[in-house]
């Protein structure tokens, strides 16, 4: 059975490219998102994890898209 899952690198690369295109650095993202350190930012852009529910809600606000704009999905077996 196939099921989606998340390309974590592909995501990271939106995220960074979503970011970008708005003009925003990392560190005004991370105000903009209440984090103490930008690492977590770094992360996601690197594809070494993904963002909470909630932080991808946040990012769907300040980018101006939906949240599958964000995300990438493809099938796992």
């Amino acid at each position: 059975m196939l099921f989606p899952v998340v390309n974590m690198k592909q995501t990271g690369r939106n995220i960074t490219m979503l970011r970008e295109q708005r003009g925003i650095s990392v560190k005004q993202l991370q105000r903009m998102m209440g984090f103490a350190t930008p690492q977590a930012i770094y992360k996601w852009q690197h594809g070494e994890s993904l963002p909470t529910v909630d932080n991808l809600v946040a990012l769907s606000v300040i980018f101006s898209v939906p949240i599958d704009a964000i995300l990438v999905t493809g099938n796992a077996a």
